[in-house]
């Protein structure tokens, strides 16, 4: 028997939003978000970003899982794995009795009809929802519109006989899901390319030629099965994962489409290269928030709060970094004390401990923002906090 499927939610929109507020929302962003952005207490100005936080998809997505919850009081009600990478939202989901199926004890094997699936706001892959299907397990689907869109263009491609060129870290569990897209449609390979540098390595390889089984070597995890270098890259449509750096999603598309003008000419390049606008705009206007930010106003430091597996948060620290020391942290808890901080440096895979971060002296210029997948709550907890260290008082307790 097919599944049954949710994908415009259960019809507890109003049930469940008191006690999403509960969990959630913080009283001064609220504040913060019907005046000026600003926040001024003593020395410290704090300026928050005019985009940052829960996106669309994401307010969705956790919507949609409290709704299950509440839907389904007594059957067992699992998640394939993360619904959205931040940890704090994780853990409230699993203190509701949410079970995820990655976490360890855990299987797909048992699976059945009694069972309820959420498939988080990335998405799953073909196989993973075929095999759901098969179980006759009940899905509630929260895949993000922006992530639907990025398929739709890849299955188009793969239709037409392109392969599908997608700037994305290949095992994130959106790219994962894309790719499988391709491989719907016959003739519908696909490469990922993490960055530019990858980019600029594949775009020779299309303008010159070269060493296929090097090619493979290096891109053979990356890229679909039977992909072949001399076959696939001669027609070739621009993807991306959601949350990958827009600037750098541009300039890889723009490099692509220079390769197969530079190998086939202009007057062709339409029959070898196309490119749908997939990036996503809630990650567009975060980026351009903090650019924004760091334009409009004198800044000593930026806090950037969000899951240290959140690319979409990454790429936002990566933006401020190339401005001013920049300070990339989990949670409010990440704020030790006026001096100390733990936090997850730009371009490294681990937290570190630094001392040093807040300017003991005089005024103090804070920009603050946080990623799509970070709650109001763990923003304002942060900004009463910091505001304590920078005027010497005890930390608030705050509400989180």
């Amino acid at each position: 028997m097919p599944s049954l499927i949710f994908r415009k939610g259960l019809d507890l929109k109003a049930a469940v939003a008191g006690e999403l507020a509960q969990d959630y929302r913080s009283a001064i962003v609220d504040e913060l978000k019907a005046t000026d952005f600003t926040f001024r207490s003593g020395r410290l100005t704090l300026h928050l970003a005019r985009e940052f936080g829960f996106c669309y998809g994401v307010d969705r997505a956790v919507d949609y899982a409290y709704q299950s919850r509440r839907k389904f009081p007594d059957k067992q009600v699992f998640l394939t794995g993360e619904i959205i990478h931040n940890p704090h939202v994780n853990e409230k989901l699993r203190a509701s009795g949410i079970r995820f199926l990655d976490d360890p004890g855990e299987s797909t094997d048992a699976l059945g009809p009694d069972d309820v699936v959420i498939l988080p706001a990335f998405g799953v892959t073909i196989g993973q929802l075929a095999a759901f299907d098969r179980q006759g397990c009940t899905l509630v689907d929260t895949t993000c519109g922006s992530v639907l869109n990025v398929w739709k263009a890849v299955r188009r491609y793969a239709e037409d006989g392109f392969t599908s060129v997608i700037h994305g870290k290949v095992h994130h569990e959106e790219t994962l899901a894309t790719a499988s897209q391709a491989l719907k449609a016959p003739s519908g390979p696909f490469l990922v390319v993490l960055d530019r540098d990858e980019a600029a390595d594949v775009c020779r390889y299309i303008r010159d030629g070269g060493d296929r089984e090097a090619f493979l070597a290096r891109y053979g995890q990356a890229a679909s099965p039977g992909f072949d270098p001399d076959r696939d890259l001669v027609h070739v449509g621009l993807a991306n994962q959601t949350t990958m750096l827009m600037t750098e999603s541009l300039e890889v598309g723009e490099m692509f489409r220079q390769a197969l003008a530079d190998r086939y000419g202009e007057e062709a390049l339409a029959r070898h290269y196309r490119a749908f606008d997939t990036i996503c705009s809630a990650t567009q206007d975060r980026q351009d928030a903090v650019v924004a930010l760091l334009s409009d106003f004198p800044i000593d430091l930026m806090v950037v709060i969000g899951g240290y597996n959140s690319s979409n948060t990454l790429n936002l620290a990566r933006i401020c970094a190339s401005k001013v020391p920049t300070y990339h942290v989990a949670d409010d808890a990440c704020l030790v004390t006026a001096d100390q901080i733990r936090h997850r440096p730009v371009g490294q895979h681990a937290e570190v401990a630094s001392t040093g971060w807040l300017p003991a002296e005089g005024p103090v210029r804070i920009g603050l923002t946080a990623g799509a997948s970070t709650p109001d709550n763990l923003v304002g907890a942060a900004i009463l906090r910091i505001a304590a260290f920078a005027n010497a008082s005890e930390s608030p307790s705050g509400t989180r």
